[in-house]
């Protein structure tokens, strides 16, 4: 396999802002709700791109492509701390959560889902019933039949979403996606990016917002740059996150 290789400084400098998020974090979650909430005219602008945890075969892929996934199982002591400040956090935006419970997830599942939605440009719906799904009502969106139910919800193709991770363009997808997390320096989720400035969790939305208000009156531009909200795995970003591999910690 090639070598994959990522924009210069240059070429990050001029990319358009982005938000990595994970369907399998609650802090992700949240970060959405916000972003959603208090930035709507950023969203519409900003790339949306994946993060997930490997499993065999895209590590394979991930590997022969250069690339890695750093991931440090969390502390009994960390996720009893998580559960603790997702209630906490929940509970300040008036927002109702179940917990959900993994057992062997394939996080390939909803993340290549997503990037099929995306080219029928849907990505955005396809993430809204995602975490709706997951963190609402406590569903397994690693569960295929669950992810064909969302695509049925939104007029999509069952099959394809459901079927993503055996679609070998959506897998070679998934991997650039990875890289992109490498190349980006993504360690963990939420994760925004703008020009050389990275902003991680769910208390640096604003600052990120706030600074991509600005880059765009100094260049001139009432609003930010729009980032193609589309085929988020095609412009590859790597890393992993050391701690909680779900959630900013």
């Amino acid at each position: 396999m090639s070598e994959v290789r990522g924009p210069g400084r240059r070429g990050r400098a001029a990319a358009p802002p982005r938000f990595y998020f994970s369907l399998r974090s609650p802090y992700s979650w949240l970060a959405y709700r916000d972003l959603l909430d208090r930035h709507p005219g950023l969203a519409d602008r900003i790339e949306w791109r994946p993060f997930f945890e490997p499993d065999e075969h895209s590590a394979k892929a991930l590997s022969e492509a250069g690339g890695g996934f750093s991931y440090v199982a969390m502390s009994r002591a960390k996720h009893l701390y998580i559960l603790q400040d997702v209630r906490r956090l929940t509970r300040e935006r008036g927002l109702e959560m179940t917990w959900p419970v993994d057992r062997d997830p394939v996080w390939e599942v909803p993340h290549l889902a997503f990037l099929a939605a995306l080219d029928e440009g849907r990505g955005r719906e396809f993430v809204d019933a995602a975490y709706r799904a997951r963190w609402q009502q406590g569903r397994n969106i690693c569960d295929r039949a669950v992810v064909g139910g969302l695509a049925r919800e939104l007029g999509l193709d069952a099959e394809r979403l459901a079927g993503a991770p055996d679609d070998p363009g959506l897998r070679a997808r998934g991997v650039q996606a990875l890289l992109a997390l490498d190349r980006d320096g993504v360690f963990g989720v939420p994760f925004f990016v703008d020009g050389y400035d990275k902003y991680w969790g769910t208390d640096r939305l604003d600052a990120f917002a706030a600074a991509v208000a600005d880059r765009a009156r100094r260049a001139g531009t009432p609003e930010p740059p729009a980032g193609k909200p589309a085929r988020a795995g095609d412009t590859p970003p790597p890393g992993g996150d050391g701690g909680h591999a779900g959630g900013c910690g």
